[in-house]
């Protein structure tokens, strides 16, 4: 199973999750959307494999995916070890600060890249069109559908 693990602010990030799970759905595997304020250890080590979706906010990745990486850190320590990920990033105009924020913490949990990273560029710069609800483009979404549909299959093929 895919853990599409997800945060989201405006909008953007939710409809990137959702298109990725479409991805895996069209590729017939299964996935799991879960909100990064809810998941637990237990869930993490029931996936074989993770997608990390959330918004880039002042250079890093939202304090509530931060907020899981905190809370289930610990406890997956060594229980995890050389599962598939890849990530997926809402950002107004960089993503990049999220990007390695997470790449970081999950060299601790010895978890495989399997994916280059998905960066999707709003433009929103200015605080009415940062705060502003979402919606991304059809190019957009299709990105991030084929990236569920590459994690899943390879998940279900045993590539990963």
């Amino acid at each position: 199973m895919l853990a599409i693990i997800w945060h989201s602010r405006t909008g953007a990030a939710q409809a990137m999750a959702q298109a990725a799970a479409q991805g895996a759905a069209q590729a017939g595997a299964p996935a799991q959307l879960l909100l990064a304020e809810q998941i637990n250890p237990a869930q993490c080590i029931a996936a074989q494999g993770f997608l990390f979706v959330c918004p880039e906010n002042l250079g890093s990745m939202s304090g509530e995916m931060k907020a899981f990486f905190d809370r289930c850190y610990y406890p997956l320590l060594e229980q995890i070890e050389g599962r598939a990920y890849a990530t997926a990033i809402a950002a107004g105009t960089a993503g990049q600060g999220a990007q390695a924020q997470i790449d970081r913490i999950v060299t601790g949990w010895r978890l495989r890249r399997v994916a280059p990273p998905c960066i999707i560029l709003t433009g929103a710069d200015r605080p009415d069109s940062i705060l502003a609800p979402k919606a991304l483009p059809h190019t957009a979404l299709q990105k991030c559908r084929e990236l569920g549909q590459l994690l899943a299959s390879g998940l279900e093929m045993g590539a990963f």
